[in-house]
């Protein structure tokens, strides 16, 4: 039993408070304890026990809007080891490869876990995902950020630390994979791990960020013959505000994060054929090569001290949140013995 996205506030349970002007603030409710702001302090003992969506007033009478965050909400608020897939990528990841429920999805690397979130909801109880990671900070951190959305720790998913390239034969036979989503500085490294584990008619999608490597990972996966023509994309959100006649659209928007690219995987012997248009330019030389290459990529680190801090965050939320759903199934199993 998970009762983590619905009825009543109960200790443990995150909660966002949007206030008078729209800053929200999100909290993890402790019996006893208060939440301070620079005009009055809410009780978090006001919060437990009430519906979801109730509005409280804090000690001086302004009042806040508690509502427990959506999915979007607490991906874009959890700790980090590494960047995150926005909410719009993650979406559109979701629809351009097909994820459904009961599929068996591949995915490398596995960040800070958001995208993970978003497929394991996908996938459902019958479906398999597992995430690869090259780092074992950023795999602890992204396990906690599951366990701490989740409150339980999902038994059909497994991270491995490790290269995808040299790891994936030793977890998944060939042609057993329907899906794989590839989120790294070089995934063109990986192709034809990819194209073993497939299944024929499988999809690949990559996400990268700059145009080089949607240039590269884009010719390598044509240059295979293995898969259909790659499709790139990217995904663009803009917002309006609306106010009685005052339509227009905001001033500010979310443009480009990523790029997606999409390929599915020809049957055994079959040759696509032959397109009748082809890019102006489809050869690079060493120097594009080298431009393409992830130590020019200019990926941004981040301090052994940061990095520690929020591992420490996301294991504390997670121990929050499996404590919480472990108290909840033993009273849901005195309540079916009484």
């Amino acid at each position: 039993m998970n009762s983590t996205f619905s009825g009543p506030f109960r200790a443990g349970d995150r909660v966002q408070l949007t206030g008078p002007k729209g800053k929200l603030n999100s909290i993890s409710l402790e019996p006893g304890s208060t939440f301070h702001t620079h005009h009055g302090f809410i009780a978090h003992d006001d919060l437990i026990g009430q519906p979801d969506g109730t509005v409280v007033a804090n000690s001086v009478g302004v009042e806040y809007l508690a509502l427990r965050p959506l999915l979007t909400d607490f991906v874009m608020a959890m700790p980090r080891g590494a960047a995150i897939i926005y909410p719009k990528d993650a979406a559109q990841i979701l629809a351009q490869a097909d994820v459904f429920p009961g599929a068996t999805v591949v995915e490398a690397g596995v960040g800070s876990g958001a995208l993970s979130l978003w497929l394991l909801r996908a996938l459902g109880a019958d479906g398999r995902l597992s995430s690869f990671e090259r780092r074992d900070e950023f795999a602890v951190i992204a396990r906690e950020n599951v366990a701490a959305f989740l409150g339980y720790d999902p038994g059909n998913w497994n991270v491995t630390v490790g290269d995808l390239a040299e790891a994936l034969p030793n977890i998944h036979p060939d042609s057993s994979v329907d899906r794989v989503i590839l989120d790294m500085l070089a995934p063109w490294e990986c192709i034809e791990a990819v194209a073993d584990a497939l299944k024929p008619g499988g999809v690949v999608l990559c996400y990268v960020a700059t145009v080089t490597q949607l240039s590269r990972v884009t010719e390598t996966i044509r240059s295979t013959g293995l898969f259909t023509n790659p499709d790139p994309s990217e995904t663009m959100v803009r917002t309006w505000h609306v106010e009685g006649l005052a339509v227009r659209p905001d001033h500010r928007m979310i443009g480009h994060t990523g790029f997606l690219v999409t390929a599915r995987r020809l049957a055994p012997g079959a040759v696509l054929p032959e397109l009748k248009r082809r890019a102006s330019k489809s050869e690079y030389s060493d120097d594009d090569v080298e431009a393409w290459t992830p130590g020019a990529l200019g990926e941004r680190g981040i301090s052994p001290k940061s990095l520690r801090k929020r591992v420490r965050q996301a294991g504390a939320s997670a121990a929050v949140a499996r404590e919480r759903e472990r108290e909840t199934n033993e009273l849901s199993e005195t309540d079916l013995l009484e």
